[in-house]
């Protein structure tokens, strides 16, 4: 697996970054773009998802039209006592938990949730409370977003 990822070359990395553009572009769009024919062009989808490379296909959908209008970072100072591997499970099964990111400096994680309004900034603080999880933390709201990109490819 490891080394398919390794050994991308300007192809894979010129695919990859097709796809973060548009998920849903035909496999004869991809392989014009790139010189290859369309089975071709599947073949190395195919190795790039196996390898891990590629991680899903998704939707970039609009959040504020989903009810999800407001962007929290939190920034976490974990309670020990409550346990780091607690933390992280709370964090990949909640459906607020857009990012979690273990961070250097004086916290250790970054969380970035989406919700509907304030109130429930509030009660999803309430809840990491509620599991002993913070020694501390901080919140900022995010007032609006200039730039947010899924993938951002590399030089290809």
């Amino acid at each position: 697996m490891a080394a398919y990822i390794a050994a991308m070359d300007t192809v894979d990395k010129k695919i990859t970054a097709l796809l973060a553009e548009d998920a849903r572009r035909s496999l004869a769009d991809i392989g014009e773009a790139v010189g290859l024919s369309p089975s071709a062009v599947n073949e190395r989808i195919r190795r790039l998802n196996a390898s891990g490379a590629i991680k899903r296909f998704t939707v970039d959908a609009d959040h504020a039209a989903l009810g999800l209008g407001v962007t929290a970072f939190v920034l976490v100072g974990l309670d020990y006592d409550a346990g780091e591997e607690a933390f992280k499970a709370f964090a990949a099964a909640h459906p607020s938990v857009a990012e979690c990111h273990h961070v250097t400096g004086g916290w250790s994680y970054l969380l970035k949730v989406r919700l509907a309004d304030l109130g429930g900034v509030e009660r999803f603080l309430g809840e990491l409370k509620a599991q002993h999880f913070l020694a501390r933390s901080e919140t900022m709201i995010a007032l609006s977003t200039a730039v947010e990109r899924c993938f951002t490819p590399a030089e290809v």
